[in-house]
C-alpha cells in the first residue's frame, strides 16, 4: 500500500469516528461551515483580508432585507399618477416594444394604475403607500431609491444577481465577500447569518446557494437560521451525551487534526479544526440566541412578535440580537410577493405584515445606539409591471423598481432616482445593482475594485467590471 492511501484511510477513519461520536456538531462543521481557507493552523478567528479600510467606514454591519418574489414598487414606495390616470387603457408599444417580458409575451397590454393611494410623510415628504402606519415614524430616516435596475427578470437568476453581482451560479455572495474582506466580530456565531419568513401563498423556492462562497473558502458561506424547531440542523447534542463528554471528543479530534497539519501543511484542515470549535460554541450561543423571553415586553410588543416563531416580526427582533452579538451580514428573506393576479389584496396584507417590525428595528437600533453604524437595505430581486396580468396582477420588471436604504452612513429623509411616468423604465439616477453593491463596500471601509480573488486565471470581485459609488445618497 502507498503512503498516499494509508493516508486517506486514516483519514477516512477520523472522519468516521467524529461522525458517530460527535453528530450533531460534525455534520454542521462538515455540511455548512467547511472550506479551504487561508488561515494558519491555531487561527479560530477569521480578521478580514482587507486590514486597513480603503476608506473610513460608516457601517460595521449590513442588515439586507429581501422581500421575496418581487415586490411591486407601483404598490410600495414609487406613486405614478399618470399610470393611474390611464388605467384600463393600452400600454403604449414606445415604451414595451422589444423590451424583456417574463410571462405577457403576445399578451395585449393593459395599464394598470396604483391599486392604492400614497401619503406623504416626515419633514423630507417621503411617499410611500396610504396603508403604511408605522414605516411613517422613520420616513426621515429612509432614503428610497426608485431607480434601481437588475439584469435578470426570472426568480432564481434575479436571486443570484442581487446577492453575487452575477445571474450565472457559482459566485460569492455579498455575505460571503463581505465576511471575507473585513472578518468575523462574534466568537461563538457565523458571520453570515440567513432567515426566511412567509405567512403562506405564492411560495417561490430559494435556493441555499443564494448565500453561498462560491470560489471563497466554505467557512464564508452563510449559515441558515430556523425560525421553528431546531435553529440549525445537527447541532444539538446526540441524547445522553453531555457538553463535557462532547468537548473531550472535540479536544480529540483537534489534536489528531494538528497532528495531521503539522504532517502535510493543509490549510483546510486549520479550518476544520477552527469550525469545530465554532460549532461546539454554537450549541450554546444559537439556543440563546433563539430565546427571546429575556426582551422587554415593550420590544417584543413594538415589533409584533410574539416568541422565535419564524415570522417576520420576530426575524427582525432576530436580527437586531445577531447584530449585537457582532455578526456582519444578516440576511432576512419575506416571501410571497410574487403578485400574478390579485396584487390589491396581496399588497395590503404582506404590508400589514412588514409594517410594525421594519419600523421597530429602525427604532430598537436607535435606542441602542446602532443605528448609525448598521446599514439597513429592503428590495426585491426586481418589481413588477405596470401592465395588468390576468387583469388584477403584474409580470415580473427588471428595468426600474425602489430600494430603501437606512442607517449605515446613509443620508435619511432622501429620494433618489426616478421611473418614467409609467413605472417602467429607470430614467433619473439610475441605479444598476452593481452601484448599490459599491456603495455598500463603501460605507463598510472597502473600496469595491479592491476587494478581489484570483480564481480560474482572472481577478472576481462583486461588483464585477462594473459599480460606482452613489455618493449623492450618503451622509
Amino acid at each position: 500500500m502507498t503512503p498516499d492511501f494509508l493516508r486517506a484511510v486514516r483519514l477516512h477513519q477520523r472522519r468516521t469516528f467524529l461522525t458517530h461520536a460527535c453528530r450533531g456538531v460534525g455534520a454542521v462543521a462538515l455540511g455548512s461551515l467547511f472550506g479551504t481557507s487561508p488561515a494558519s493552523a491555531g487561527e479560530d478567528k477569521w480578521r478580514g483580508v482587507v486590514t486597513k479600510p480603503h476608506v473610513p467606514p460608516k457601517a460595521k454591519r449590513v442588515i439586507f432585507i429581501v422581500l421575496a418574489g418581487g415586490a411591486s414598487h407601483l404598490e410600495l414606495f414609487d406613486n405614478k399618477p399618470e399610470l393611474a390616470k390611464r388605467n384600463g387603457q393600452p400600454f403604449p408599444e414606445s415604451i414595451s416594444k422589444g423590451q424583456p417580458i417574463a410571462q405577457l409575451q403576445g399578451a395585449k397590454l393593459t395599464c394598470l394604475g396604483p391599486q392604492w393611494g400614497f401619503k406623504k410623510h416626515g419633514k423630507s415628504g417621503q411617499e410611500m403607500n396610504e396603508l403604511f402606519t408605522h414605516l411613517p415614524e422613520v420616513a426621515d430616516d429612509l432614503c428610497i431609491v426608485r431607480s434601481l435596475h437588475t439584469e435578470a427578470i426570472n426568480h432564481d437568476p434575479a436571486h443570484t444577481f442581487m446577492n453575487t453581482g452575477s445571474s450565472v451560479s457559482g459566485r460569492p455572495s455579498m455575505g460571503s465577500w463581505l465576511t471575507y474582506g473585513l472578518g468575523a466580530e462574534a466568537d461563538d456565531l457565523p458571520g453570515f447569518v440567513v432567515l426566511t419568513s412567509s405567512r403562506g401563498g405564492q411560495m417561490q423556492p430559494i435556493a441555499s446557494r443564494q448565500w453561498a462562497a462560491g470560489f471563497l473558502p466554505g467557512r464564508f458561506q452563510g449559515v441558515h437560521l430556523r425560525g421553528q424547531g431546531d435553529p440549525v440542523l445537527y447541532l444539538a447534542s446526540p441524547k445522553g451525551v453531555a457538553q463535557d463528554q462532547q468537548k473531550d471528543v472535540i479536544d480529540a479530534v483537534s489534536q489528531l487534526n494538528q497532528i495531521h497539519n503539522a504532517a502535510i501543511d493543509d490549510p483546510e484542515v486549520a479550518t476544520r479544526v477552527a469550525q469545530y470549535e465554532l460549532a461546539f460554541k454554537m450549541q450554546s450561543s444559537v439556543p440563546a440566541l433563539m430565546d427571546l423571553k429575556g426582551e422587554d415586553a415593550k420590544v417584543l410588543e413594538s415589533y409584533g412578535a410574539k416568541g422565535a416563531d419564524g415570522s417576520f416580526a420576530a426575524n427582525c427582533l432576530l436580527a437586531r440580537r445577531l447584530a449585537q452579538k457582532g455578526v456582519r451580514f444578516i440576511q432576512l428573506y419575506n416571501r410571497d410577493w410574487d403578485h400574478h393576479g390579485g396584487v390589491k389584496d396581496g399588497i395590503k396584507g404582506k404590508i400589514e405584515e412588514i409594517d410594525k417590525p421594519l419600523a421597530a428595528l429602525v427604532k430598537d437600533l436607535k435606542r441602542l445606539g446602532m443605528f448609525d453604524d448598521t446599514l439597513i437595505v429592503l428590495t426585491g430581486e426586481f418589481g413588477r409591471t405596470p401592465m395588468s396580468q390576468g387583469g388584477s396582477g403584474r409580470d415580473h420588471h427588471m428595468k426600474g423598481f425602489s430600494v430603501v436604504l437606512a442607517g449605515g452612513g446613509i443620508k435619511g429623509g432622501t429620494s433618489y432616482g426616478a421611473t418614467d411616468e409609467f413605472g417602467y423604465n429607470a430614467v433619473e439616477n439610475v441605479f444598476p445593482v452593481h452601484d448599490l453593491h459599491a456603495t455598500m463596500l463603501h460605507l463598510l471601509g472597502i473600496d469595491h475594485e479592491r476587494l478581489t480573488v484570483r480564481f480560474q486565471g482572472r481577478d472576481y470581485r462583486l461588483t464585477d467590471v462594473h459599480g460606482r459609488v452613489v455618493k449623492e445618497i450618503l451622509a
